[in-house]
């Protein structure tokens, strides 16, 4: 199966909402989506993340944390003696329900996790949309299933053959252009982003002790939000790198503590771009993604960042022209998804932008 990124199945899965919710009365016609992928690269967070960008509900069903009673339901003798009902669970989405959202994802994460009597009790469920005659999935809600292979050290058992025919299967890995540009839009500490930029085989490796850390897209975010708490901490170095190490590995942590110590000799950013020093360009290619992150960072950061667009264009028409239209990418990305029109105006019309465009081709 080809690999895709965790972008291109975000969109494929925002467009098998779209024909459900054009189509509802359909629902049992499109097919549930499976993806499958490597602990750490986000399957689970995507799929929620999508929800909260489409207003819509969300249910996140840990099937080796079941028992089958949980899926199916309770079994509970009638009045009249002539057999049993069964009592569904509450946290299933009701169409007749008032609360329940009319649209959503319920999404049974770690599914290859489960052992085989779990994955028949969630067999109807996922691929009748229903529980017996007492429950049915509202139409506008989708059902999605994500787990890890059998090869990647992870708790994974094999997929029954009636389970994954009616599934329509993604496999995804770590992309490191579509995750630094998330990364950008999410603002992840720059030096983080620097290092994948310069190291991009860095974002994912299971190649060490996969008992201990080891780099994921996961990983990294943490390592990013402990580097941020360390710096309102005033944490000493030497204690980070004990967190980083236990992070994402010794190999790893250590090539990453090495960017950091050759990325903090880089020129003053901030007092470039304010043009009160001369604009240096470090000739090491570490240093370089250093500076690319920390300019947008302190772009990004400012209150009035079309302030410093006569300094940007010092910068960005001092590099040599892929580091100039990578910066140009960077930038134009953070701003528009923050919706800063005024910056991205002023710097289309400013009267340098002809010479950028001459320089990296747009």
């Amino acid at each position: 199966m080809n690999v895709t990124s965790i972008a291109k199945a975000k969109k494929v899965l925002q467009h098998q909402l779209d024909i459900l919710w054009d189509n509802p009365k359909k629902a049992g016609l499109v097919p549930p989506l499976m993806i499958w992928g490597p602990p750490g690269i986000g399957k689970s967070t995507f799929i929620r993340n999508l929800c909260k960008e489409n207003g819509i509900g969300f249910i996140d069903v840990r099937l080796a944390q079941r028992e089958p009673v949980d899926i199916r339901g309770l079994p509970v003798p009638r009045d009249d003696k002539q057999g049993i009902d069964w009592i569904v669970s509450s946290e299933w989405p009701r169409a007749e329900d008032e609360d329940t959202p009319e649209k959503g994802i319920i999404l049974f994460d770690e599914i290859t996790a489960a052992d085989s009597t779990l994955q028949v009790a969630a067999y109807e469920f996922i691929l009748d949309r229903r529980l017996g005659q007492l429950y049915e999935v509202p139409d506008g809600w989708y059902i999605v299933a994500a787990g890890n292979r059998t090869g990647d050290a992870a708790v994974a058992r094999t997929m029954s053959s009636a389970l994954a025919n009616r599934f329509c299967h993604l496999e995804v890995g770590a992309n490191s252009a579509s995750w630094l540009d998330w990364a950008l839009i999410n603002n992840i500490d720059p030096r983080v982003t620097g290092f994948i930029r310069y190291l991009p085989q860095k974002l994912f490796s299971m190649e060490g002790n996969k008992e201990r850390g080891w780099p994921s897209p996961r990983s990294w975010e943490r390592v990013a939000m402990e580097m941020e708490l360390a710096d309102q901490k005033n944490l000493d170095q030497d204690l980070l790198q004990i967190i980083i190490e236990g992070l994402i590995g010794d190999a790893a942590a250590l090539e990453f503590m090495g960017f950091l110590n050759w990325s903090g000799k880089i020129p003053d950013v901030e007092r470039m771009l304010a043009k009160e020093i001369k604009v240096t360009i470090p000739k090491r290619s570490d240093q370089r993604h250093a500076m690319l992150s920390a300019i947008v960072h302190n772009i990004r950061q400012r209150d009035k960042p079309e302030e410093l667009l006569d300094g940007l264009f010092d910068i960005i028409l001092k590099f040599p022209n892929d580091w100039a239209q990578l910066l140009y990418h960077d930038i134009t990305l953070v701003m528009d998804k923050l919706g800063n029109d005024d910056f991205l105006e002023e710097m289309f019309d400013h009267p340098r932008h002809q010479e950028l465009e001459n320089k990296i081709v747009l």
